[in-house]
């Protein structure tokens, strides 16, 4: 059985003590280049942001395919707030998943036997009313995670759509 000297057993202790601070260190770079590499979650806001744009788009749909010109105001609005809602989402999310605005259905149309796009259905003034107290319905919930200032133009829009479905629900 060999011993070891008191010299020995230093150097193999110190040799072995750098070898695990360089580990260490290697193994903490390697950990902070993967934890680099994995994507951020996507900011709440910007989620919020995207949802609501395609909400306006879809409303702005269904008034676009009203058939009464006494309903342009309601669809300004919407598309002031459409408006806003695009000024508001960070400069690095507009190009990812920004839409046109679709039509009624929340889509494209669907092409026809011929090849073009059918047209779209005409939206009714019970289904504008319900689309508009549907949205109304949502904001508080949308408001509850929001920041404080997306917060307040998500309650603001929530009330301009509940004036909406009253209104819609009187004659025009």
């Amino acid at each position: 059985m060999r011993f070891l000297s008191r010299r020995d057993l230093l150097r193999d202790t110190a040799v072995g003590a750098a070898a695990a601070t360089v580990a260490a260190t290697v193994g903490g770079c390697a950990a902070e280049e993967a934890e680099h590499q994995r994507a951020e979650p996507p900011d709440p806001d910007t989620v919020l942001l995207r949802q609501l744009i395609a909400d306006k788009e879809r409303i702005i749909g269904l008034y676009a395919s009203a058939p009464s010109a006494k309903l342009l105001p309601f669809k300004r609005r919407h598309e002031a707030h459409l408006a806003e809602l695009r000024r508001r989402l960070p400069p690095a999310a507009r190009g990812a998943g920004a839409s046109a605005t679709p039509g009624p259905s929340g889509g494209a149309a669907a092409p026809s036997a011929s090849g073009t796009p059918a047209p779209e259905p005409r939206a009714s003034l019970r289904s504008l009313r319900a689309a508009e107290r549907k949205a109304a319905d949502s904001r508080p919930r949308q408001a509850e995670g929001a920041s404080p200032a997306l917060a307040q133009l998500v309650a603001s829009i929530g009330a301009c759509e509940a004036a909406h479905a009253v209104a819609l629900a009187r004659p025009l």
